[in-house]
């Protein structure tokens, strides 16, 4: 590979800089629009969702973000709608959005078995986005005929990019079949199943140094100044290459509460 000159490197480590301060909040990457390409599922969990949430009279989305997909169904909001994030930039942004179309957002910090300060049988509609969840919580909050639509990432999703670091994913163990053990614990009947691996391709570093910054856990303790020869390296692969080429694996399941325990 071509070594990169002295000014060559001081300028590109202005702008790496410069992309690591840039404020990040819900899942926006619109600044970067056009320096990136995310390859997506074959399927379409917003379909799912506008297919779901009709029919349902009380509903919960986990993990919202900033609220910003959830605000992409508001034509279908049924009479109770409610949503979790734990993130604090987050809630107050979902808040924000969400509060004056009456959903309430509860601070709540999604994990493997968190349990949700809520009635049972309170949902018709459980929806989930790239947030943890805890299945047989998912399980006590649905009603009887309720329906649980999550779409995942993998654990091993962009797990080139971590090696590149030099870092180690801590939820590698978090793979489709890993999912569908622990709902199989549950009252949920699994209806879909769909596993996918695609590309998320990077055209600049200042670009993949902002997107590291709001996915904190692809490369754990980022920062420009630490990992600046990493980040060198795949300059020069970027020259080479034209592009930063990585792994995407993701899942999607819907489950309904039919299935007797």
């Amino acid at each position: 590979m071509v070594q990169l000159s002295s000014n060559q490197s001081d300028q590109l480590l202005a702008a790496w800089q410069q992309a690591e301060q840039r404020p990040f909040v819900g899942f926006d990457f619109s600044y970067f629009a056009d320096k990136w390409m995310n390859e997506q599922p074959p399927w379409s969990y917003e379909a799912l969702v506008r297919e779901l949430m009709p029919t349902a009279t009380a509903a919960l989305d986990i993990g919202t973000g900033g609220g910003e997909k959830l605000l992409q169904f508001k034509d279908y909001f049924p009479p109770k709608l409610l949503a979790t994030e734990g993130y604090p930039p987050n809630l107050r942004l979902a808040r924000e959005q969400l509060a004056p179309l009456g959903v309430q957002v509860l601070e709540f910090e999604d994990s493997l078995e968190g349990v949700l300060p809520l009635a049972d049988d309170s949902f018709d509609l459980v929806i989930n986005r790239h947030s943890s969840f805890n299945s047989a919580d998912v399980a006590r909050l649905l009603k009887a005929g309720g329906a649980f639509l999550t779409q995942q990432v993998d654990g091993r999703n962009l797990s080139d990019l971590s090696a590149a670091f030099e870092a180690v994913q801590p939820w590698r163990f978090f793979t489709l079949d890993f999912v569908l053990a622990r709902l199989d614990q549950t009252n949920l009947a699994i209806e879909i199943a769909q596993a996918w691996t695609g590309q998320l391709i990077f055209k600049d570093v200042a670009t993949l140094v902002y997107y590291l910054k709001a996915v904190p856990w692809t490369v754990p303790g980022f920062s420009v100044e630490k990992h600046r020869s990493h980040l060198e390296k795949l300059q020069q692969r970027l020259e080479a290459d034209g592009a930063l080429r990585f792994t995407q694996r993701s899942m999607l399941i819907k489950a309904t509460k039919e299935k007797p325990i």
